[in-house]
């Protein structure tokens, strides 16, 4: 008899029944707790243990006395095993959100502390453990955060935003993540590309870059681009040819912002991706960037993804912060002063 994980589930939850059924019968004493080894298994003892293992291996379940179907303990063969809705996706905003603490003192305070934060609070405990679906859900949250550090932006996206496509000086992706000097600069082929396909000397050069995070560059750019894009262009203001770059690093804006000779140059890149979202992306701008320039002169607008700044909003906001570095010619620490 071949004897699966579900069938000996089902095989334990038989014994426990039988087991509460003659301990309610037998006015809620504890047997098995007696210390007597010789009425250890008085209460089911192995012939009826042998009896259930037949029983529920061929399906008819009939005790060993009396012939009829047992539902002590309230097992139901045509219920299924799962205690949680097995389509329900435990990383969503929505599940969450749910409190997972037995009997909070204050449950309308902390469903709201919950509202408000993406950090895991309200989980509760099993003993001194983490609970079976808090486990889960940080595996869940692991495996995309590595999925969106591994995986490339998708096609469609670039393809949508009609952008032409560049690579830095990186071959693969494995090169990208232990050679951040080499996303930092374009290709051969990249140089060429865009100083055939670019304008030159336009106000704003805006790009795009899977940085760390292509699930960021997924989840946000078709949003922000283009109001973005719109924006600068209902303000009068000169805006270069966007384009992508793959295995791109934000110091790859510096040498584009010299190739066309823009005055302000906003790229987008994906976030190094956490365990709360992989879909955080951030706007690096620099007025004036040259290759090998301080960190301190980029401007960054960094959190936007559904549960930060979302995108349209971004896309509003940079519209103005980028007229504000063209206004007082400068950026990062610069503009702040």
């Amino acid at each position: 008899m071949n004897i699966d994980e579900a069938l000996i589930e089902r095989i334990i939850r038989e014994v426990v029944s039988q087991v509460v059924a003659e301990k309610a019968a037998g006015g809620g004493q504890n047997r098995f707790a007696s210390g007597n080894n010789q009425n250890s298994m008085q209460s089911v003892n192995l012939g009826q243990i042998e009896q259930l293992v037949k029983n529920v291996a061929s399906g008819d379940r009939q005790t060993s006395s009396g012939g009829q179907t047992s539902n002590a303990g309230g097992y139901h063969p045509e219920e299924p095993v799962h205690d949680v809705d097995i389509e329900e996706d435990i990383t969503s905003r929505e599940v969450k959100k749910r409190p997972l603490i037995d009997q909070p003192q204050d449950p309308e305070a902390l469903e709201r502390m919950m509202r408000l934060t993406t950090a895991r609070i309200g989980v509760g405990c099993a003993g001194p453990r983490l609970k079976t679906q808090t486990l889960l859900t940080l595996r869940a949250d692991h495996a995309r955060a590595r999925d969106a550090v591994m995986l490339d932006v998708h096609q469609d996206v670039i393809d949508n935003l009609k952008l032409f496509s560049v690579q830095t000086r990186c071959q693969d992706k494995n090169e990208f993540l232990t050679r951040p000097d080499l996303g930092r600069r374009l290709s051969e082929d990249g140089v060429q590309k865009v100083k055939d396909q670019c304008i030159e000397g336009p106000d704003v050069q805006l790009i795009v870059a899977d940085g760390l995070s292509s699930t960021a560059i997924n989840a946000n750019i078709e949003n922000v681009l283009p109001v973005l894009m719109d924006g600068l262009s209902a303000a009068g203001l000169r805006v270069g040819t966007p384009f992508f770059v793959r295995y791109g690093r934000v110091a790859v804006e510096d040498e584009i912002a010299e190739l066309v000779g823009a005055k302000v140059v906003c790229i987008f890149v994906g976030e190094r991706p956490g365990l709360g979202t992989a879909e955080s992306m951030s706007a690096y701008l620099a007025y004036n960037a040259k290759i090998g320039m301080p960190e301190a002169r980029r401007t960054v607008v960094s959190n936007i993804h559904k549960d930060g700044i979302t995108a349209v909003e971004a896309g509003a906001y940079l519209t103005d912060l980028i007229q504000k570095i063209l206004d007082k010619k400068a950026s990062g620490v610069e503009l702040q002063n």
